[in-house]
């Protein structure tokens, strides 16, 4: 059946995009890394000072929201050639205000602006977004846009498996000199400062030649045919006057939230501070970028040429004493199933972190991923999942992630580690969506001083924040040790009735290739 809806959704992607204007953005590249940014004569200098060589990397893991919020605008307000920023989502909120603000600034100051950003959350908001263009120096792009001129919810029906391939990748460049990749995107739940959630999340900053490796990929989606130019996809041309009212209000913005959270880590640090203080830990190794083809969401799924996980599948069968993952959506199918039981057969230690029924914030995702729970547990895999209440684990563990006022805790972060020797952090979740739909791009890192910290903060985590499962005559129980107690549910922890009724009834539904 599958290979006859296949050509129906081309037919459904060509359709969609007949309502969109010609393309006409014109191609730009990234800039070539300059010795006379004084950033990069930063990095460059402690790169000496560690004695590394052009092919090696330097790598900054950035555990702690406050502290991955201030990498970023600490390096925006550093450059003075060229930023350029790919996102899922980017919202309006608090930090995505003050980011916005110093990208702002960093243009007024002649630096280069270039913003991509998926159109998946941005229903309402061209407006907004085309005044930042009124800016020579700033320039906003958005990936696989839907049509202005009809209903967003009628496109995902008649445009379903076109307009629902998203660009979920993550990137951050500076001066050609520094990127950060991981599982944040721009809003207040990633930086520590959401109200109600605490993301535990991850990324990782890095300078060297793999830098080039990003820059190249940024290139591809930002020049790619399915990629527009904001000002493209309305009739709202910026002002003059729209460069003076934008730049008011950014000021105003920062002005109000001085004093916030955000603002006062500012003043106290930036990236190089942050580890000269040992706050953030630095490591080196060899690394490498790997990424989707934009081309992924306009193409057949079985064209795996330009897809990533196929660059992923020999270090994971090369593993050779553990595997250590993380993913918060995870749903492995019968492939993935399979593919961890010959691991554990051939001696392979396989442990996996994933969000609980309550801590997962797509509840049909974990539904996905539930019925393949058993299978797992009977293979011998290691399974742990998220205890939603522990958000003092991020405080422990990073000080500053959680928000003092948050009620739960979900896992955002995605990496996995193989043989504590190599590291895979970025933007990928373990399921069909990140494997078949979605763009991805991630770095894998050989340390073996980064593999063994990221594995110790694992145990640390399993052991005070994650329910162990495991299988007593057939059935899934869930245990925590609590100081001396060690706590058992027979059923998903702190779920209803209604929780687990609704659960099973959208295992029922044919939707799986979409989580």
């Amino acid at each position: 059946m599958l290979k006859h809806i296949i050509p129906l959704l081309a037919v459904f992607f060509l359709f969609s995009c007949a309502g969109l204007p010609d393309n006409t953005s014109s191609k730009s590249y990234a800039m070539s890394k300059s010795q006379e940014s004084q950033l990069t004569m930063a990095l460059d200098e402690e790169r000496r000072l560690l004695g590394l060589n052009n092919d090696d990397a330097l790598m900054m893991l950035l555990e702690d929201g406050v502290d991955a919020f201030v990498a970023r605008v600490s390096l925006i307000n550093a450059a003075q050639k060229s930023v350029d920023l790919q996102y899922y989502q980017y919202h309006s909120d608090l930090s995505g205000g003050l980011l916005t603000a110093a990208l702002w600034q960093a243009a007024e100051r002649g630096v280069r602006i270039r913003l991509l950003v998926d159109d998946m959350d941005l229903a309402g908001k061209d407006i907004d977004i085309a005044k930042l263009t009124a800016h020579p120096n700033f320039e906003v792009r958005i990936f696989n846009p839907f049509l202005r001129d009809k209903r967003r919810t009628r496109q995902f029906i008649t445009g379903f498996g076109s307009v629902t391939r998203r660009m979920h990748n993550k990137t951050f460049t500076v001066d050609s000199s520094i990127s950060i990749l991981g599982g944040r995107n721009i809003g207040d739940q990633y930086y520590g400062a959401h109200s109600d959630v605490a993301f535990g999340d991850l990324d990782i900053a890095f300078t060297g030649g793999v830098v080039q490796e990003v820059q190249t990929s940024f290139d591809l989606y930002w020049n790619s045919e399915i990629t527009y130019g904001i000002n493209l996809l309305n009739d709202y041309q910026p002002s003059k006057n729209d460069l003076k009212e934008v730049g008011q209000t950014l000021q105003s913005f920062i002005e109000e939230h001085r004093d916030s959270q955000y603002a006062q880590a500012l003043r106290e640090n930036d990236l190089i501070s942050l580890v000269k203080k040992d706050i953030v830990n630095e490591y080196t190794g060899n690394a490498e970028v790997l990424y989707d083809d934009p081309l992924k969401v306009v193409s057949s799924r079985e064209k795996t040429e330009y897809h990533l996980t196929p660059k992923l599948r020999p270090y994971v069968n090369n593993a050779k004493d553990e595997l250590v993952i993380v993913s918060p959506y995870f749903v492995p199918g019968d492939e993935g199933v399979a593919l961890f039981g010959d691991l554990v057969k051939k001696g392979v230690t396989v442990r996996i972190l994933t969000n609980s029924m309550k801590s997962n914030d797509v509840t049909i995702v974990h539904s996905g991923y539930s019925k393949y729970r058993k299978a797992l547990l009977a293979l011998g895999v290691e399974l742990y999942e998220v205890d939603s209440t522990r958000i003092d684990v991020l405080k422990k563990y990073t000080d500053k992630a959680a928000s003092s006022t948050a009620s739960k805790l979900t896992l955002h972060a995605k990496y996995f580690v193989i043989d504590r020797k190599v590291t895979f952090i970025g933007s990928m979740n373990l399921d069909p969506r990140s494997r078949s739909e979605n763009t991805e791009i991630g770095v894998i890192a050989e340390s073996e001083k980064l593999g063994a910290f990221i594995v110790k903060d694992f145990d640390s985590i399993v052991k005070d924040g994650a329910f162990k499962l495991s299988l007593k005559e057939g059935e899934i129980i869930w245990t925590q040790k609590d100081g001396d107690e060690i706590r058992t549910y027979n059923n998903d922890p702190y779920s209803s009735w209604w929780d687990r009724f609704k659960n099973g009834f959208l295992q029922w539904l044919p939707v799986e290739s979409q989580l």
